[in-house]
């Protein structure tokens, strides 16, 4: 009988022993975790129908850090320790709300390379650099026939040598990306239009609703402010006193705000006169920029 209930003793102990040792394989077979943190400087808020998507790319193929909304900064995420510990670069982009693809879209907005534990992360070489961009324009209103009205207009080109030229020097955008011009008025951004090239009319160029029923313009970036005037203003309006922007916008995008890139700006002098060239300045952000650390 001591015999029996040693061995049951036995067998009882081996059952836990093999039981406590399969939990522990259990246990280090789960996935390490360890965090990313994000920090920008300048984003702004996106379009309801999109968000920012960070991404690590491991063995040249890109991995998800996780989707947000929010600008603020610092952010953290948890991220798979192994893929996290052997990333070689950080990529953030601009992606639709509902979307499941797993690769970044065309529209990214920062990227760099990671040095240790830390990548320095800039918008220069993955949107355009916009170290040397300039700009002229003039005041007038081209598609209408009352010449009363010159300063209601703004467009983007340069009538210094007696013809229109192109008046924006500015760089290549990627993929993902077009230039959209604004005048700020009281406040408000009211746009010119999207383009992708300064030497051609903007994209909604014969669809325009604010502009007369003489014609479309010259063909460059621009628009005139005669008619349809959004609530709470009036049209035509006198553009002198006013801001004149030209952002950097995703592509699509459903904001009717401007992105934070704004690499050319210039208040239009009291003293303006219409058809007569005015030089851009540096517009508020020529470079996004921020830093990851894992």
């Amino acid at each position: 009988m001591m015999i029996k209930k040693m061995f049951f003793a036995l067998v009882t102990l081996g059952l836990f022993t093999t039981s406590c040792s399969n939990d522990d394989d259990n246990n280090g077979s789960e996935t390490s975790q360890s965090d990313l943190t994000l920090s920008l400087d300048g984003l702004e808020a996106l379009g309801s129908d999109y968000v920012y998507e960070g991404w690590i790319i491991v063995d040249d193929a890109p991995v998800s850090t996780g989707k947000f909304t929010s600008i603020a900064s610092p952010q953290t995420f948890s991220v798979d320790s192994e893929q996290l510990n052997k990333a070689t670069r950080f990529v953030l982009s601009i992606e639709p709300a509902v979307n499941d693809v797993p690769a970044p879209a065309d529209t990214k907005v920062l990227v760099g390379d990671f040095s240790g534990n830390t990548a320095s992360l800039s918008s220069n070489g993955i949107v355009a650099d916009f170290s040397t961009a300039s700009g002229k324009y003039i005041l007038a209103t081209p598609t209408d026939t009352d010449d009363t009205n010159e300063t209601s207009g703004v467009w983007f080109l340069d009538n210094s040598s007696g013809s229109a030229m192109t008046g924006l020097n500015l760089p290549t955008l990627s993929e993902g990306w077009k230039y959209e011009g604004w005048v700020v008025i009281d406040g408000t951004p009211i746009s010119t239009g999207t383009f992708t090239d300064a030497s051609m009319a903007d994209d909604n160029a014969a669809t325009s609703m604010f502009k007369g029923d003489a014609g479309n313009g010259p063909g460059y970036p621009g628009e005139d402010y005669l008619q349809n005037a959004p609530e709470g203003f009036t049209f035509p309006v006198d553009l002198r006193e006013k801001t004149i922007v030209v952002s950097v916008e995703p592509s699509p995008d459903n904001s009717p705000a401007p992105f934070a890139l704004k690499p050319l700006a210039h208040m239009v002098p009291a003293d303006a006169m219409d058809h007569v060239a005015l030089s851009m300045g540096d517009g508020p952000v020529k470079v996004l920029a921020g830093s990851v650390t894992r």
